[in-house]
């Protein structure tokens, strides 16, 4: 696999330098699949990802499909890449990251608008197909620790603004590029400065904060770490972030070999609230079990798959 997302990686880059801030990715290529093909699921690289992503292969294994996993990717330009460049077949998205960082359309804080902007742009644009959106909302935040947001006196992410040049910040690396990102805080906030930003691997953020390398971390709304850590997260009082809900995206010549992926992955959408979310999350971060027996424990709870 080390090939495959080190030949993506090259791709994302040439890719970006040639086209700039107005970026087009190519659609979708490849010839369709054979009915026996295997059916590349691929991820991104945070713990939710991974769960999703067992997730979806045990459903479509239980299905009677051959699957491959390619999860950990990496960031959503690579694994986005890896879908047009037929290097997987599908991967879970979110919503709010398909219109700003993706799609790069306005901010919309209306969740079926924005499903239908990304599900319409996504197939004229790329020839891929979202599948139903989970309820869940898997919205990007900022968050303190209660002690420290306290005796900040920070309530609201203006708050955080108004002393960002003593703050420091703990997120993952492409929170300092992405549109929903700095980027997009100083564009609604103003263009404030923080005294460092700490680019850090994503399951690696609340401990971090926890320890006091920082005094804020990027945080999503179903991390499990939330409630464990005693977090507050900052009130989006400016309305930059938009909804996050989470949703297979498939090459569309993959669904048209195989119709009854669509189905069998919807089934799954409606039981992915937050707090489902959350508990999941937290078995595997927190209590250190395996994405994979997590997915399939809730999937066989929940009568999707079959018991072994």
């Amino acid at each position: 696999m080390r090939w495959v997302i080190g030949g993506v990686m090259v791709a994302v880059m040439l890719v970006v330098t040639a086209c700039g801030s107005d970026r087009q990715l190519p659609a979708a290529t490849g010839i369709p699949p054979s009915a026996d093909t295997p059916i590349r699921i691929g991820s991104k690289d945070f713990t939710e990802q991974f769960i999703l992503g067992e997730m979806y292969a045990f459903i479509l294994e239980d299905a009677g499909l051959p699957v491959e996993r390619m999860l950990n990717m990496g960031s959503t330009d690579i694994v986005q890449l890896a879908l047009l460049s037929n290097d997987v077949d599908l991967y879970p998205e979110y919503t709010g990251t398909g219109l700003l960082n993706v799609l790069r359309l306005p901010i919309s804080d209306d969740p079926s608008q924005v499903y239908e902007l990304v599900r319409a742009g996504y197939a004229e644009q790329f020839n891929l197909i979202w599948l139903d959106p989970a309820p869940m909302n898997n919205t990007q935040a900022l968050a303190m620790t209660r002690k420290r947001a306290e005796e900040l006196g920070i309530v609201t992410i203006s708050d955080m603004v108004a002393q960002a040049d003593q703050l420091v910040m703990i997120g993952p690396p492409e929170f300092q590029e992405r549109e929903d990102g700095l980027p997009g805080l100083q564009a609604v906030y103003g263009n404030f400065a923080l005294r460092e930003f700490k680019p850090i691997a994503p399951d690696n953020r609340y401990q971090a904060l926890a320890e006091g390398a920082g005094d804020i971390t990027v945080a999503f709304g179903t991390d499990g770490e939330i409630a464990v850590f005693d977090l507050v997260l900052l009130e989006d009082d400016q309305q930059l972030f938009p909804p996050y809900q989470v949703a297979p995206v498939i090459r569309a010549n993959v669904l048209a070999t195989h119709p009854q992926i669509a189905p069998a992955l919807n089934r799954l959408a409606p039981l992915l609230d937050d707090a489902t979310m959350q508990r999941l999350n937290n078995e595997v971060s927190g209590n250190k079990r395996s994405p994979a027996a997590v997915a399939r424990e809730f999937l066989e709870a929940q009568g999707l798959i079959q018991p072994r």
